[in-house]
């Protein structure tokens, strides 16, 4: 039994670790407004560990879904971590599964450098195939302004960039930080025009 010397140490002591928490908080507390967004953020991991020479390609891929859409969220998964999305270096066409890929589910997107012989731009081949595991079937022959339109925007298209359509559609498929219920048939898209 601890005695009343022993209680009021320990009542003292939890009172300056309450009061330490509490006034750490209350400068670091986020607003009810930014803790409901973050709520709503589906976030998907890729393993990029196997594209070795897209790195730059996939960085900027990454960088374009993650600063135009709001709820979804593209990470690097830990080395050895499970990952939504493998993407992975081919020597043949692009290809990809289509999504939208559930946390937990797996996607594949196949780099390949077959259209980068052919002179296709590597960013916009990277964000193209990300923007399948998201959800987005091709809509081809498109225009340079369409991410998805792939190849038949031609080889001068460097835009890596989803238009307001895309990302609309995006949005919708991680509303609310749920995966829509899209019927998703498992399809791989080879991305040839």
């Amino acid at each position: 039994m601890l005695n009343s010397t022993a209680l009021k140490a320990a009542g003292i002591a939890a009172a300056i670790t309450l009061t330490t928490i509490t006034a750490a908080s209350a400068t670091q507390a986020p607003t009810p407004h930014a803790t409901e967004d973050a709520a709503a953020v589906v976030t998907l991991r890729y393993d990029d560990s196997r594209a070795g020479g897209w790195e730059t390609a996939i960085a900027a891929g990454v960088a374009s879904w993650n600063s135009n859409v709001d709820n979804v969220k593209l990470v690097e998964a830990a080395p050895g971590a499970r990952a939504e999305i493998q993407i992975v270096a081919t020597s043949g066409w692009p290809q990809a599964t289509l999504g939208p890929v559930r946390p937990g589910g797996q996607v594949r997107v196949e780099l390949g450098s077959q259209a980068v012989t052919q002179g296709h731009d590597k960013t916009r081949i990277a964000a193209h195939g990300i923007g399948h595991s998201l959800g987005l079937p091709d809509t081809k022959p498109g225009p340079c302004s369409q991410l998805v339109s792939g190849s038949s925007a031609g080889i001068s298209c460097r835009n890596a960039v989803p238009n307001a359509v895309e990302r609309s559609r995006v949005e919708t498929f991680y509303v609310s930080g749920f995966v829509s219920r899209v019927p998703v048939d498992g399809r791989v898209l080879v991305d040839v025009s």
